[in-house]
């Protein structure tokens, strides 16, 4: 199936019977809604399945009739296919069409009128050119009249048993009719926007639906899949050589071209400029060429997928000429003799082969080659040239390589200038106004101006900036004069690299040192070095107890400090199969082809990966499976798509990100699931294809894991010396600024914009949309309290006599028994948790259009927050307020995410997202239950009030270990946009 059409053009006007009907006028659309009702149920039959999106405009043309009075729409398939629908409520010339253009031909169905029968006339426009049409009488009443009657007289005869109804007869099939012209008239309304209509009417019990998550469209759903994996239990060929076994086992033909010797002269001159061909089947591989070399070295590895195999191997030995490339000499291998190596054997050696020329006959020259059958498991995959790239150049093949990538180890450099000592400003006559400017790269920050208006100035100001090792820019500290409005004068500036400055581990001070301040003169166009130095009193340190802060703290993926000597063992492993994608949209134009090159990132920690690019194919299959090792289960995994564009000279392309909570993952499970790529765009959130992933969260030590939740999220420094929020915004823009110029100093280069993608760089910034979306989230934590309060409420207005009495009994038994309270609390909320267990999700969390508010979002709300900032607006004064309100804004917002995210981890404790947080909740609140039964309330009561009015003394800032473990617990931040 390509294309639907549906056309329907009306007669309705003032001699109709039902132009008068009050319904139809006072409800908006209702004409539309009346007539188009069965001509959406006629395409849903038609086509075989649902209608998942509409994009539509409408209009009021005909003024007898109340608006809208036309409306166009386009729809999208669940099976991918979209189509029209047009529908005109009055016109004079009525008419009725379906349309349907597909591979083998066209099937149109038109109403109308054969031999005085009222009907359909259906014609089927063949591939081969023939027409064959039929006429089929037909009343749409009188058949559902028979329907319905057949129904009910069945019902009343199978009294007793059970009896199915005509499905098309029932009202879900009615009410998903109205959806989606509903939906049309919606999408009409925001001028075209596209509307998600659900595919399905869940009719389950309401305590049901109150667990579940509310449903989405299915084209954004999360599907669960059966690849044929070994790590699931479906394993597929030869098990032995299944080295990875969360993807797809692929097979391939490997031929090693290492070097030749004694090559023949060929040409007039007697020079050889020899390369190689490959070739198995339709395909081969080529090397680059030497000039005028008869032992030439290529070291060149070629995979060939074994399902492009013939029945030989041939390598091909060539001389480069300008108009006929001359034959050398060949090896030919038979396809069935070729070996099978098993990693992890060690690799297979090459071997000399006598070249054989064209007649036959073999010639001195030989070359070393090693051919071999193997899998993508086999360690020359990654930097093999593959088949399927065939159309890509040797300057572009490093381009296209799956890569492991080390993000660089970053530290804060805090450093606190104390003050300085006899300072030479030029003007001796007035008091300098010093202050101190410190510069590590492109970050340059300033000290306020001393109080102490002299030579001898003081400051005690901690700047703190972000490095990466190694260490390539020094640290400039510049003392300057503000002399007049924004005229500096610099005083004196001294240079300290890195590698000289003192690393500490905890809050203790380092030693401050003096530095001597150089002053330069010019004097007659030369720099003169001043004989008399100032001097500056700083204390400078690398900090490596924080973690430099490079990803959200929501989603981050690595929570360690800086300080390899503080990291902890690990305690699991993380493994990944990138198995493939599909549907995934055209991202350019190449020849006159819609295309796309696709490849996944995947960052987890100071690791990153990419696969190899898949050239020209809009169902990738990757199969590559990468392992992490994980330091803390409160983490999570981002999986990025990508468009390369290296190969077009361009930038790479966003397809779509995933991420996956690892917490929220059971151990030693494998999840296979088809992620769908979300992007929110200019136009409105669109799906970009999906991804099909694997995933394994492996434990090492249960005990270790289940001590990560008690322990602080973030490592000491942060709570004993923390930084401020604006330091922290500030220092996570450097952080990834260092890191995206690092990785695109790589070979091949990991993109500013791919790792900008990945980290959320830009997040923080304002928007209604996430605005909207934080409140929903606030609003939905206190919705429990709310039912609460409205349940509480009813038993005092004895809307149930008989909850009211047993409220009132138990409260007697509590307040006769206080020593229950703390007990039946507990324990109810153990039997909650246990209760909930049955309902606990089956599969990982993913991107939520709902939730997000992407799919209600309108035009102006997404043009302002896909505004630039600052903003692009002409007037200055309202760039300014605009900038202030947005940036107010952004602050407001984030507060308000933190709101909804406290409560979501609350409402996490016994939901069981997170199964080890929610056992460890249960578990004590039975502990709780137990050993609070057994001690007397007023000894509970006496230590609880101790305990929380105890002495500063006794106290220690690092975080509690409640207050540890409930900012470990998942929140629904993994699935927002």
């Amino acid at each position: 199936m390509m294309s639907v059409q549906v056309i329907i053009e009306g007669s309705m006007n003032s001699s109709n019977p039902y132009f008068s009907s009050s319904w139809r006028r006072n409800f908006t659309g209702g004409f539309i809604l009346d007539m188009g009702v069965h001509f959406i149920a006629g395409l849903r039959m038609l086509v075989g399945c649902e209608i998942t999106s509409v994009s539509a405009l409408t209009s009021h043309v005909d003024l007898t009739l109340p608006p809208p009075d036309n409306i166009s729409s386009v729809f999208q398939l669940e099976n991918g296919c979209s189509g029209v629908f047009v529908l005109v409520v009055s016109t004079r010339s009525p008419k009725v069409l379906w349309r349907v253009v597909g591979l083998d031909g066209t099937l149109q169905i038109e109403r109308g009128n054969k031999d005085g029968r009222h009907g359909y006339s259906v014609s089927l426009y063949a591939a081969d050119g023939q027409i064959k049409s039929y006429f089929y009488p037909f009343s749409g009443v009188t058949e559902e009249l028979k329907s319905f009657i057949y129904d009910i007289s069945q019902a009343t005869l199978k009294k007793g048993s059970s009896y199915e109804a005509e499905p098309r007869s029932s009202f879900i099939e009615g009410a998903r009719d109205v959806a989606v012209l509903e939906a049309m008239l919606e999408s009409g309304m925001r001028q075209g926007a596209q509307v998600f209509r659900l595919t399905d009417i869940n009719l389950s019990e309401s305590a049901n639906k109150k667990m579940a998550r509310p449903p989405q469209p299915e084209e954004f759903a999360l599907k669960e899949t059966s690849p044929k994996i070994a790590g699931s239990g479906v394993i597929t060929g030869d098990k032995v050589t299944c080295a990875y076994d969360l993807v797809e086992q692929m097979d391939y033909l490997y031929v090693r071209v290492v070097k030749a010797k004694d090559l023949p002269g060929k040409n007039v001159t007697g020079s050889c400029d020899p390369y190689v061909e490959v070739k198995v089947g339709n395909y081969k591989g080529v090397t680059k060429h030497f000039e005028n070399k008869s032992n030439p070295e290529w070291n060149y590895v070629f995979a060939f997928s074994q399902s492009q195999k013939g029945h030989s191997v041939e390598v091909v030995v060539k001389d480069k000429e300008l108009l006929l490339d001359d034959i050398i000499g060949k090896v030919t291998f038979d396809y069935v003799e070729v070996p099978k190596r098993v990693p992890p054997d060690s690799p297979l050696a090459p071997q000399w082969y006598r070249l054989v020329d064209r007649r036959g006959d073999r010639i001195k020259a030989e070359i070393m080659l090693a051919v071999w059958k193997g899998t993508q498991a086999d360690e020359v995959f990654p930097d093999a040239w593959h088949s399927d790239a065939a159309t890509v150049g040797n300057e572009n093949i490093r381009n296209i390589r799956g890569k492991v990538y080390l993000s660089p180890r970053l530290w804060y450099v805090r450093v606190n200038v104390i003050e300085c000592q006899d300072l030479l400003p030029s003007d001796k006559s007035r008091a300098p106004e010093a202050f101190v400017k410190v510069i590590l790269g492109n970050q340059a920050l300033k000290t306020r101006i001393s109080k102490v208006k002299s030579v001898h100035p003081t400051w005690n100001e901690d700047l703190v900036f972000v490095a990466a090792e190694p260490f390539e820019e020094p640290l400039v500290i510049s003392v300057e004069d503000r002399v007049a409005g924004i005229k500096d004068e610099v005083l004196g500036r001294c240079v300290i690299p890195l590698q000289n400055v003192h690393r500490r581990f905890d809050n203790k001070a380092v030693p401050a040192k003096w530095h001597n301040l150089e002053k330069y003169l010019i004097t007659e166009g030369e720099k003169k070095e001043t004989k008399f130095a100032s001097r500056i009193y700083t204390r400078i340190s690398l900090d490596g107890g924080y973690h430099v802060l490079d990803e959200s703290t929501n989603h981050s993926s690595d929570l360690r400090p800086s300080s390899k000597q503080l990291w902890k063992s690990s305690i699991g492993l993380l493994e990944l199969g990138v198995i493939s994608a599909k549907g995934l949209s055209p991202m350019k134009t190449k020849e006159g082809q819609r295309t796309t090159d696709a490849y996944c990132v995947a960052k987890y920690g100071h690791k990153w990966v990419r696969t190899r690019t898949i050239i020209d194919n809009f169902s990738p299959k990757w199969n590559e499976q990468y392992t992490w090792e994980v330091y803390d289960p409160c983490t999570v995994i981002t999986i990025g798509v990508f468009d390369n564009g290296l190969l077009g000279g361009g930038k790479d392309s966003r397809i779509g990100k995933v991420r996956i909570r690892l917490s929220t993952l059971e151990t030693e499970r494998v999840y296979t699931h088809s992620y769908p790529l979300i992007v929110l765009q200019a136009s409105g959130v669109k799906k970009m294809g999906e991804i099909e992933l694997a995933v394994r969260f492996s434990c090492l030590s249960f005990i270790n894991m289940l001590h990560k939740y008690t322990q602080p999220l973030l490592p000491k420094m942060h709570y004993v010396l923390p930084l401020s929020l604006i330091q922290q915004d500030m220092l996570r823009y450097q952080a990834t600024q260092i890191i995206s110029t690092r990785l695109s100093r790589a070979e091949p280069p990991l993109k500013k914009e791919v790792v900008e993608y990945m980290l959320d760089v830009g997040s923080d910034i304002w928007s209604i949309r996430r605005s909207k979306a934080n409140f929903s989230r606030v609003v939905n934590v206190v919705s429990g309290l709310v039912e609460v309060g409205k349940w509480f409420d009813q038993i005092c207005q004895w809307k149930n006599p008989f909850t009211t009495i047993l409220i009132h009994i138990l409260f007697v038994i509590l307040v006769l028994f206080p020593e229950l309270i703390l007990p039946t609390l507990f324990l109810y909320l153990f039997f909650v948790g246990i209760w909930h267990y049955r309902l606990k999700p089956r599969k990982p969390s993913h991107m939520d259009i709902k939730l997000s508010y992407a799919d209600a979002v309108g035009a102006d709300e997404l043009d302002e927050e896909f505004d630039s900032f600052p903003t692009s607006k002409s007037s200055d004064i309202v760039k300014m307020r605009y900038d202030r309100l947005r940036s107010i804004a952004g602050r407001i917002q984030t507060v308000v995410g933190d709101l909804a995210t406290q409560g979501e981890r609350f409402q996490s404790l016994l939901s069981w997202r997170d199964p080890r947080a929610s056992a460890l909740s249960v578990s004590f609140c039975l502990i709780a239950a137990i050993v609070l039964y057994v001690t007397p309330f007023q000894v509970v009561a006496l230590l609880a009030i101790s305990y929380v009015l105890r002495h500063p003394k006794l106290r220690h800032k690092l975080p509690s270990l409640p207050v540890n473990f409930f900012r470990r617990l998942p929140a629904k931040t993994d699935c927002m946009l």
